[in-house]
């Protein structure tokens, strides 16, 4: 906010003139004039607006036209095309006369600025808080006279954009004048005055929205250099780049009744480049906006930008490409050719986010590659971990996670997923709903909710788990069991408080028949119900839906219970269709477990050395003890 302006401040200078009276297009300046003139501060200083003339003129060079004053009516009848022509002029000329202050002023209790927007397009009346306005006879006409004071130091224009003054303030006015006093409690702000705003020229842009992508700055706001955006990916439709097309503003005229004439546009970014046909072009009057026609990653070669799906590379690593960060329904795919058993394909640290990536050699220390189908032909160190819907590793000893994954040799790497299937085995963890081992080697621990199948062993110190617990936290189980407990207390409740108004209904009952009984005889018989009846049986009324509603409230707490409690019971049962295959004979001390959620407790067998137990199952007997047992299938 400018042109900050306040009236009514309290003189304590002697000094005074005899009121003069002037004609001027500026009244701020001729104050000052005045107050230089006589040696007399600015501030002691005031005026009466005696009048206001408005003049126009067409500034058609050659015309020599003089300003034309208008009426009052005139400059109400001034239309749109006038203000925003650039040939038409308006000014000013007001009679003031200036006085000294020598006595204070009714307003100044009201401690009010005037202050308008960048243009001055919008001028606003901000009255502070605290402020307090004492109602008389004349207050509305000094108030406005006031304000155009104000307006009038500023060097704004009166009665010529302020048509929306007196009705913004109405509302004000008008609880001024029903209170008497009325004390501002926060600051309060009104529009007094509006002229035409400029549209504000647009320069051209080019928007390389693809390269926002390039996220190389660390947590710490440093510039990683590991993360370059080596491959930018794109889904289909995605906003690529975008050129802002230039457009010159339109006209406006302020408050001081000065035309605006905006800046002719800069154009400087006119896109020089071109599109290939996976790029979908779209022209609009504002812009021109370059969109994916199809899922994969941006490529700018020979000035033209394209959509490509597969990208080839020797390796990934810091020195070559760096980290490489696409979005996973983007169709990329990455095949890393680095083959040589001394050297890592993917290198050390390294952090790729694709939607499929084939890797011919290996991934190295703390590398992570995330994607929705990977292969790695070489070995993933411990330190590394690979996540991907369809996975095929060929030596893991790393970290796996997946929904289908395959392994040609696990060396004590850790696997969690849906499915795993592995060709050979020696040490590991392994946690999935369905485990596949063709030749099981020693140390391995490996965890099912389904099944384990074994096709042949050659080790031993092996433990095969069937834990229906691989799918469900244990977080999750103990917010259920919470909820069990909360809502059989909820119900022993609802039961007790329902007794004891089924009872009351009970020895109730008759009473309120013979309540109907009657109530029905005088409705039929035209005669006035007794009021105390009345009363009665609207109280019947609501104790019969209280009945009803703790009714319904048990029903809805015993089926939740019973839906929680099946779902306990299902994840339980799940245990007894587990089985634990071996297509071979049993060598050497292998251990099974299956863990119990309800008791909670674990159910151990250790196969004989050379037996032929190949289905193996839990079971429960009469007495309800748990064993693990050779079953059918």
């Amino acid at each position: 906010m400018g042109l900050l302006t306040k009236e009514g401040e309290q003189v304590t200078t002697v000094a005074s003139i005899t009121p003069i009276i002037v004609r001027t297009s500026n009244v701020a300046k001729e104050l000052l004039q005045v107050s230089l003139t006589y040696k007399v501060p600015v501030h002691s200083l005031d005026f009466h607006l005696l009048g206001t003339q408005t003049f126009t003129k067409s500034s058609v060079e050659g015309s020599g036209e003089d300003w034309v004053e208008l009426t009052s009516d005139e400059v109400k009848d001034l239309k749109e095309d006038d203000f925003l022509n650039p040939k038409f002029e308006l000014k000013q000329v007001h009679e003031i006369e200036i006085y000294s202050i020598t006595e204070s002023n009714p307003l100044e209790s009201i401690d009010m600025s005037i202050g308008g927007n960048a243009t001055l397009c919008k001028i606003y009346l901000t009255i502070k808080a605290g402020s307090v306005a004492h109602y008389y006879e004349t207050f509305q006409e000094d108030f406005v006279h006031l304000i155009n004071k104000k307006k009038l130091r500023a060097n704004l224009m009166i009665g010529v954009f302020d048509s929306v003054m007196v009705q913004n303030f109405g509302e004000l006015l008008a609880k001024i004048r029903v209170q008497g006093t009325y004390r501002f409690e926060t600051q309060e702000r009104y529009l007094v005055a509006q002229g035409y705003e400029p549209i504000e020229t647009v320069n051209d842009k080019l928007i390389l929205h693809y390269e926002s992508k390039r996220q190389n700055m660390d947590e710490h706001g440093r510039v990683d250099y590991a993360k370059r955006g080596y491959v930018i990916s794109a889904v289909k439709d995605e906003l690529l780049i975008e050129y802002i097309k230039a457009k010159r503003g339109e006209n406006g005229r302020n408050c001081r009744g000065e035309f605006i004439l905006p800046k002719e546009p800069i154009i400087k970014f006119e896109p020089t480049f071109t599109t290939g046909e996976k790029i979908t072009v779209i022209d609009t009057p504002k812009s021109i906006e370059y969109r994916a026609g199809a899922g994969g990653y941006v490529t700018f070669e020979g000035g033209v930008y394209n959509i490509n799906t597969e990208v080839e590379v020797t390796e990934i690593s810091f020195k070559t490409t760096g980290s490489i960060d696409t979005q996973l329904d983007a169709d990329v795919s990455i095949n890393v050719k680095e083959k040589d058993s001394m050297k890592d394909a993917i290198g050390q640290g390294m952090e790729v986010t694709v939607n499929a990536i084939n890797i011919e050699g290996n991934v190295g220390p703390n590398a992570k590659v995330t994607a929705k189908k990977a292969t790695v032909d070489g070995q993933v160190h411990q330190s590394a971990i690979i996540r991907a819907d369809e996975l095929t590793i060929n030596v893991h000893k790393g970290t796996a996670y997946g929904k289908e994954v395959h392994i040609t040799r696990l060396e004590h790497g850790i696997v969690e997923a849906d499915r795993v299937t592995i060709t050979q085995a020696t040490g590991g963890k392994i946690r999935a709903r369905e485990i596949i081992i063709e030749v099981l080697g020693s140390h391995v621990k490996m965890a099912a909710s389904h099944r384990i199948e074994i096709r042949k062993i050659v080790g031993g110190e092996n433990q095969l788990i069937i834990d229906p617990m691989i799918n469900e936290s244990d977080e999750n189980l103990h917010e259920r069991s919470d909820q069990m407990a909360q809502v059989k207390n909820s119900i022993r409740d609802i039961k007790k408080e329902l007794e004891g108004y089924e009872q009351t209904w009970r020895e109730n009952t008759p009473a309120m028949d013979d309540l109907k009984r009657k109530l029905t005889h005088y409705k039929a018989n035209g005669i006035k119900m007794p009021i105390a009846f009345v009363q009665k049986y609207q109280q019947y009324q609501l104790f019969r839906e209280k009945l009803e509603a703790l009714r319904n409230e048990l029903k809805s707490k015993e089926d939740q219970y019973a839906w929680l409690a099946e779902k306990h019971t299902a994840l339980q049962a799940g245990i007894f269709e587990a089985r634990i295959i071996n297509h071979d004979r049993w060598h050497n001390h292998n251990e099974i477990i299956f863990k119990l959620i309800d008791p909670h407790v674990d159910v151990f067998y250790i196969p004989s050395d050379n037996s032929e137990e190949r289905v193996l199952g839990l079971y429960q007997d009469e007495d309800g003890a748990f064993s693990i047992k050779v079953m059918s299938q």
